[in-house]
């Protein structure tokens, strides 16, 4: 009995001490901390425009430009392409490249002659290899078993003679011996080319 006589008395004095005092003590700790949530937190995040209601509406700021410089890089200027000149039909197979003559020589010449007729570089190159494979661009090139001569490889050779007297040791009468009758025959030196190409002669 004594032991049931100490359990309420020790209840007792709980309730006593706790009584209106703890009650106070628990609510004013709860007010000055609160529980903290995750809502709770956030909504001290929110941001919030107060204005006076007499307020007048505020102007817009002026954006001032003037302390900007706007720089465009410049397009870079392509650098030209030099093409070469071309004539007449590019029909045909193979075409020889065009290569730059020696000065002063016999190809040299003939580059001048050409371009003066008004053909080009490809024109140039298909007269080059033909006449390489012709006569090597020898002015005293002869062909024994037919009796061809020249850089031309006229046959017979005194029909150059039509061009000038000199028709045996002059490259520029023979020439231009070679490129009448090539102009005449096949309208131009690739025209010719591919003729022989073909053939096997022009």
């Amino acid at each position: 009995m004594l032991g049931v006589f100490a359990a309420f008395a020790a209840v007792g004095f709980v309730a006593a001490y706790i009584g209106p005092t703890g009650l106070a003590l628990t609510q004013a700790s709860a007010e000055e901390n609160p529980p903290i949530s995750l809502y709770a937190s956030s909504l001290g995040d929110i941001q919030r425009v107060v204005a006076a209601e007499d307020a007048e509406p505020a102007e817009p700021t002026a954006l001032d430009r003037g302390g900007y410089t706007v720089f465009v890089k410049p397009k870079p200027t392509p650098t030209p392409r030099v093409q070469a000149r071309s004539t007449g039909s590019t029909s045909g197979g193979w075409r020889p490249p065009f290569v730059t003559p020696d000065p002063g020589s016999a190809q040299a010449i003939a580059y001048d002659m050409v371009l003066a007729r008004g053909w080009g570089d490809d024109q140039f190159a298909c007269l080059v290899a033909l006449w390489k494979k012709e006569s090597g661009w020898r002015v005293n090139a002869y062909n024994a078993s037919s009796g061809a001569y020249g850089i031309p490889q006229a046959l017979p050779g005194n029909k150059m003679a039509a061009a000038g007297a000199d028709w045996e040791t002059n490259p520029a009468t023979q020439i231009a011996w070679g490129l009448g009758y090539i102009g005449g025959r096949y309208g131009t030196p690739c025209g010719a080319w591919d003729h022989s190409q073909r053939v096997g002669w022009y």
